[in-house]
């Protein structure tokens, strides 16, 4: 396996492919997405200002749709092959079909591996 996960923590072997099972709690509780809603991971560089008091916004550097009827999060070798070796933040955040939004995953470490050869 090219990818390790602990807790919200994740380490990928740059340019290799993953399939992520992801699973959604709410206030302690589990959710099972329903037709409607709409998950959203989103990849960005590690961006802490100097005074490690925030981040400084910047666009994703990687956005996956996860499908609500497989909550599997799927990365493709080219999503991250010309991406630079190191650390990273995502999120990941449900529109429910009711428009409410929660991001249940914040500000979680990414962790992009070299490869050997």
């Amino acid at each position: 396996m090219s990818y390790v996960v602990d807790g919200t923590t994740v380490k990928l072997t740059r340019g290799d492919s993953m399939e992520l099972d992801v699973g959604i709690q709410i206030n302690g509780e589990d959710y099972i997405p329903v037709e409607g809603d709409s998950i959203v991971f989103a990849l960005k560089k590690d961006k802490m200002k100097s005074d490690k008091t925030a981040y400084v916004d910047v666009e994703p550097l990687v956005q996956k749709t996860i499908s609500w009827d497989t909550m599997k999060l799927l990365l493709e070798p080219n999503d991250t092959k010309s991406l630079p070796f190191g650390d990273y933040v995502y999120d990941i955040q449900i529109t429910f079909a009711n428009g409410r939004v929660d991001t249940f995953i914040n500000n979680a470490k990414f962790i992009l591996a070299p490869e050997v050869a």
